[in-house]
């Protein structure tokens, strides 16, 4: 049978496939993925995949349709079921598969979904997903029969996040927001010392108490409440497919994503001195000069979960992270973004310190910064925007890190602006030491971006 295919070119991203069911993506892309993955399996020597799926209603009809394509292709696929991402990234090192792949659209809104991707143990990304769009629009594919099997790695999955924690009772309440990690958060915590509360824990693609991204503040107010309310010691909360992480202290101030990974890297550095530690452009300037403070190596890395991953493999970093909260463990773990063991990892962290994470928030220096900043700008011309930018700061002498789009530091601080890698978009970010330094850098940044013909957001 001659098979070709062509995508929704919107839909092939940088770390992922991801679009909106029944317009962009619909259960014949889903076949297409299958039969084309299965096809770069097999041609390097591999002969199955695990295959995973998120709660959201499209997700068994496109797992379906992943793995007919797979198995036509002559590779055989070990399907896990219902989970987190992380499961499915557990269940290719657990079963031995020769790749995965999650079907999930992550933190997305509920007519979303897609696909995450491992060739063997390694992120699928950048240029590989657009191979595979090459290869589906050729016709390029195997075929063949492959089988099924159903394995139940539930409790593995459990059992293996818990071997790492050892930490002292603590009092936590959890919200993984409806999303994917219900089921595993629900289980994790019958199993921990202390008290315990889950919100949101019923698996539910609508997501119908709040979005499930612990980056937006709006999304954990719920989460504050209970914790204020219940007097916890502070609280956890997770995306739609369980990969990143938020934090709440016990008067529900936000411990942001880098904020999670310093307290992290402290813990670890005292086990592992002089270690690298990597986080993404993003980051505040309080997590590398406190890495650097507690002994360790910080490296600055481009934003994306895939490129984080990558950096990791190549430094043997035991510990990377991103301001979005994916938080990457290589010591005693696998190297990927499992959320829950993060939340695992912070419990003992703050254990190990005292038990209070009030008290270690108030001990951070805080420095005064914006929001991640993102306003329109297509995909020709944004990164042409960089380009300029970066040239005329090269003209003025200015102090640049340039791993991913422009950091620039001056004596106020630092501005950064970097494209998107998976939207039309430019992203801009600043952080000073204080509020009349902040307000230069942000009407610095302004300034590049009016001679690059942008129009400044209005929250710069």
């Amino acid at each position: 049978m001659t098979f070709t295919h062509r995508f929704n070119p919107t839909i092939l991203r940088e770390y992922d496939i991801r679009g909106i069911v029944g317009d962009t993506l619909n259960a014949e892309d889903a076949y297409a993925i299958g039969r084309v993955f299965g096809t770069i399996i097999a041609r390097a020597k591999g002969k199955t995949v695990a295959v995973g799926y998120d709660g959201r209603e499209s997700s068994p009809d496109l797992v379906k349709a992943l793995v007919k394509g797979i198995t036509e292709s002559g590779t055989s696929v070990k399907t896990i079921g219902l989970g987190p991402t992380p499961m499915l990234y557990y269940a290719v090192h657990e079963l031995k598969a020769d790749g995965g792949i999650m079907v999930t659209g992550s933190h997305n809104p509920p007519n979303y979904n897609g696909f995450k991707m491992m060739l063997g143990k390694r992120p699928f990304y950048g240029e590989m997903i657009k191979g595979l769009g090459r290869m589906a629009a050729d016709g390029e594919v195997d075929d063949g029969k492959g089988s099924v099997e159903s394995h139940d790695i539930f409790k593995r999955y459990i059992a293996r996040l818990l071997r790492d924690y050892d930490g002292t009772a603590l009092n936590v309440a959890w919200d993984p927001g409806n999303g994917a990690a219900g089921d595993a958060v629900t289980e994790l915590v019958r199993h921990l010392p202390g008290r315990h509360i889950v919100i949101n824990g019923e698996i539910d693609g609508s997501f119908p108490n709040h979005h499930p991204d612990p980056t937006v503040e709006e999304n954990l107010e719920q989460l504050k409440a209970v914790v204020r309310e219940e007097g916890m010691d502070f609280g956890l909360a997770f995306d739609g497919d369980g990969d990143r992480i938020g934090a709440v202290d016990s008067q529900g101030r936000i411990i942001w994503g880098d904020q999670i990974l310093l307290i992290l890297a402290r813990h670890l550095l005292k086990e592992l001195p002089d270690s690298t530690i990597i986080a993404d452009v993003k980051a505040s300037q309080v997590l590398f000069e406190g890495v650097e403070k507690a002994g360790g190596k910080p490296v600055m890395w481009r934003t994306g979960h895939s490129l984080i991953k990558e950096k990791m493999a190549e430094t043997e970093a035991p510990l990377a992270g991103e301001m979005s909260g994916h938080i990457f463990f290589k010591h005693r773990f696998y190297g990927h973004d499992d959320a829950l063991y993060a939340g695992l990892r912070f419990m003992q962290a703050i254990g190990d310190a005292g038990g209070s994470l009030d008290a270690i928030y108030d001990a951070l220096p805080h420095y005064v910064n914006t929001p991640e900043l993102r306003f329109s700008c297509s995909n020709d011309r944004k990164w042409k925007v960089i380009e300029e930018v970066r040239d005329r700061l090269a003209e003025q002498g200015a102090d640049v890190v340039a791993v991913d789009g422009v950091r620039v530091n001056t004596a106020d601080g630092w501005w950064l602006l970097r494209a998107s890698n998976t939207q039309d978009v430019l992203v801009a970010r600043a952080e000073s030491m204080c509020e009349e330094g902040l307000t230069r850098l942000k009407a610095s940044l302004k300034t590049e971006l009016e001679k690059s013909s942008v129009t400044p957001p209005d929250d710069l």
